[in-house]
């Protein structure tokens, strides 16, 4: 069964028919194999049978948008802004666009860079990454059947939102590797397609790690992607790749059919106030998310933000450059205290490191006045902490304080 590129994009955009009426409609239709075809069909076995049958809410702009628009019971007077106010013509009293179009089309082009062919039937946009996780679950995992695997120590909000829709979790720990100049953790593919069982719908990946820091290599991932034992979702976070050197995976989603790939403004573009995550999927996929989720999900002043940051990318690379320095600076710092035993390697925005008294360090420092986050209590992060790298001055005034509180507490 092979779907028009009009019809696809029709449901893509919300316009028409919802998957399971599109391909109620083109059952009859003949078939020929083709390798789209069986990435198309590759993704849809994936998705519980209730999701696919979804009727999705109509929206009130999906027939008209033009004209007198007394139809979705909006306030044509206007909120209560005086006329000055700096939003008092930004049309908030109307709905926003549920299908971010034009966002999604300049998202993608970033992406893209010279070579890729994302199009934004491509891209799913939600409220934060967190949106698409538990939506990403939500679609494929069936309540007491199904599971996902993770691989600890990771973000913590993948099993939340598997234990909110009480769906198993499979961890197979990440591995500590002696990479130069700095350690580094990574997957063991052959660990977890050895653990993964028929009722594995989605393994989450997270590159670069939280609190891990660290890129994955590509070749790890592929062997997951590759492999023949394992027909599930792959789902890459890549909420800090923008501070890596290593490029995006998004592009790859036109390649692979099961891989998803999320990003958010929150940490690179500076922009985690507006709540903006991004799913990169087979257009399949995506149609079944934007099924499913929220009509409005993405408010104007969200999109607005998200379009003006996109179009000064050269002040995202010089902002992302200077906090890059910083970070060289404050891992050459804690190297040369005596109390640091460990720093590992990078390509984030924060540093992970293992020293003496880890949480009575972070406790007094918090009380202090500067706040970094203890990880000691995390699959191989014995005595860690994890620091976010801040301004410079924010960065000086951290070490100095980790440096007097250890010593303190070293003579103790």
């Amino acid at each position: 069964m092979t779907i028009g590129k009009s019809e696809l994009a029709a449901a893509t955009f919300g316009v028409g028919l919802g998957v399971g009426a599109l391909l109620h409609k083109l059952a009859s239709r003949p078939t020929t194999t083709t390798p789209a075809q069986e990435g198309t069909s590759e993704v849809l076995r994936l998705i519980r049978p209730n999701v696919l049958r979804l009727t999705p809410y109509r929206c009130a702009r999906d027939d008209y948008d033009q004209g007198i628009l007394l139809d979705a019971n909006e306030n044509s007077l206007g909120p209560p802004l005086a006329a000055e106010h700096e939003l008092a013509g930004a049309g908030l009293e109307r709905y926003p666009c549920p299908y971010q179009r034009e966002l999604k089309t300049t998202i993608a082009s970033f992406r893209n860079g010279a070579h890729g062919t994302l199009t934004p039937a491509n891209l799913f946009l939600g409220v934060g990454s967190d949106e698409v996780i538990d939506l990403m679950i939500r679609v494929a995992c069936s309540p007491r059947e199904d599971a996902i695997l993770i691989t600890p120590p990771t973000y913590g909000m993948y099993s939340v939102c598997a234990n909110i829709h009480d769906v198993d979790i499979i961890s197979v720990p990440l591995v500590r590797t002696a990479t130069t100049p700095l350690p580094s953790f990574h997957i063991d593919p052959r660990a977890i397609l050895a653990a993964v069982t028929p009722a594995t719908k989605i393994i989450f990946l997270c590159s670069p790690g939280n609190p891990t820091a660290n890129c994955l290599r590509l070749a790890d991932i592929k062997a997951v992607l590759e492999a023949k034992s394992y027909k599930g979702f792959v789902f890459v976070d890549e909420a800090y790749v923008d501070f890596a050197d290593q490029p995006s995976l998004s592009t790859l989603v036109t390649t692979y059919p099961r891989l998803i790939v999320a990003q958010t403004l929150s940490k690179g573009f500076g922009l985690a106030g507006i709540r903006l995550g991004i799913a990169f999927g087979n257009p399949e996929l995506i149609q079944i998310l934007n099924n499913v989720k929220a009509p409005y999900n993405i408010n104007k002043l969200t999109a607005k933000v998200a379009a003006d940051a996109l179009a000064n990318v050269s002040l995202l690379h010089d902002k992302v450059q200077l906090i890059v320095e910083e970070k060289a600076k404050v891992i050459s710092a804690l190297q040369a205290l005596p109390f640091v035993h460990q720093v590992y390697a990078s390509d984030a925005n924060f540093v992970l490191f293992q020293c003496d008294n880890a949480y009575a360090v972070y406790k007094d420092m918090a009380e202090a006045g500067v706040v970094i986050r203890y990880r000691g209590n995390q699959l191989l992060l014995d005595s860690c902490l994890r620091a976010t790298i801040g301004s410079s001055s924010e960065n000086d005034r951290m070490l100095e304080l980790f440096a007097s509180v250890s010593r303190r507490l070293a003579q103790a």
